[in-house]
């Protein structure tokens, strides 16, 4: 579905629900259309730093030790900046009326991990980026 019909698509009822992060809901308006939001914690949604292998190895070993520091640094920044912009933005839109469903983050990963979901997309995309790029932390 493309994200321009979401938005209509709940608003007519052909769909009743959505997966984003909190930004989405915001930007996209989402709040206007749905009325409950259950936070899941399944799934961290982040940007990606990825770089051409070649590449990266014709970098000297102490330039490549800059660009990791550096990037590691961001990442941390990244996440923090992330989970302060996600408490403000579940603040303005529990101001809209949008009500808030709470769950067990460990129960919920534990179905989603017995259907296969996190095998099958470790499978899909995570081994493959490894193939390309080498064993991930």
């Amino acid at each position: 579905m493309q994200y321009s019909e979401v938005y209509s698509s709940l608003q007519t009822r052909v769909i009743d629900a959505q997966e984003n992060p909190l930004v989405v809901l915001k930007t996209g308006k989402l709040f206007e259309v749905q009325k409950y939001c259950s936070l899941t914690n399944h799934i961290w949604d982040g940007y990606w730093c990825i770089m051409n292998k070649k590449s990266w190895q014709s970098l000297p070993p102490d330039l490549q030790q800059i660009v990791a520091t550096a990037f590691k640094e961001g990442a941390m920044n990244q996440r923090a900046e992330i989970s302060r912009l996600n408490a403000s933005l579940l603040d303005d839109l529990k101001a809209t009326g949008l009500i808030f469903n709470t769950t067990d983050p460990s129960s919920f990963r534990q179905k989603l991990k017995e259907s296969g979901y996190y095998a099958t997309w470790h499978k899909k995309f995570w081994a493959l980026l490894e193939g390309a790029v080498g064993k991930l932390s």
